[in-house]
């Protein structure tokens, strides 16, 4: 049976997971979610009710969490590209630069963005400021680590690029990366050269104009 996807185009964490669905050319079908849908909506809430996109079904079996589900696809689906290392050592170091994309540069720029979104009387001027010293701090930490590395890990192309590549690419839309890291910057290029990530752009360009920042015209 194909795997049912449920998500949005222009989700990170849907791109996310479409990269290493692209990566190994795994076949899948969409269920795009719809927030003004109710019924859309109501279905979605069956698979799970917190409604966090993406939710993958295979065979039955619901799998929550982005970067569980590109576990399970290593695992169950696996292919040319794995998403975790064989190796135990390479593994955790594939494991915690997940972390580190998904905690210290999605998450604040998240923030950012949900603080626009809200009305007027309930942002917080004091949480975006946190955040931007928290991307500022994040931003500076990977450039020295990515001074001599093609990919998060090193020479292969695993999990930690697939939380990288959407994390960079909104983050520097939300809180731009400084010129000064130029290693940080030549990262994020190169994802967005790479095949799989460069089809999840492109699909995502016609809800550009849901950026509540509004969407720069470039990338």
């Amino acid at each position: 049976m194909t795997i049912g996807f449920y998500g949005h185009p222009f989700s990170s964490y849907c791109q996310k997971v479409l990269i290493a669905f692209y990566e190994n050319d795994i076949a899948f079908e969409w269920h795009q979610i719809t927030f003004d849908d109710p019924d859309n909506l109501a279905e979605f809430a069956t698979l799970w009710p917190i409604q966090k996109m993406p939710v993958l079904v295979d065979d039955g079996e619901t799998v929550i969490e982005s970067t569980i589900a590109i576990e399970y696809l290593d695992l169950y689906h696996p292919g040319p590209v794995r998403m975790v290392p064989s190796d135990p050592k390479r593994a955790l170091e594939a494991r915690f630069m997940d972390r580190f994309f998904d905690n210290y540069v999605m998450t604040p720029q998240g923030q950012i963005v949900f603080n626009a979104i809200r009305n007027a009387d309930k942002r917080d001027p004091y949480g975006v400021e946190q955040s931007r010293k928290l991307l500022n701090t994040a931003y500076g930490w990977l450039d020295d680590r990515m001074k001599d590395r093609t990919w998060a890990i090193g020479d292969e192309f695993s999990l930690a690029d697939c939380a990288a590549a959407p994390s960079l690419f909104y983050a520097d839309w939300t809180h731009p990366i400084d010129p000064k890291f130029k290693f940080v910057h030549a990262y994020r290029k190169r994802l967005l050269e790479r095949p799989s990530f460069a089809r999840c752009v492109n699909d995502a360009r016609p809800y550009r104009d849901l950026f509540p920042l509004g969407a720069p015209d470039r990338d």
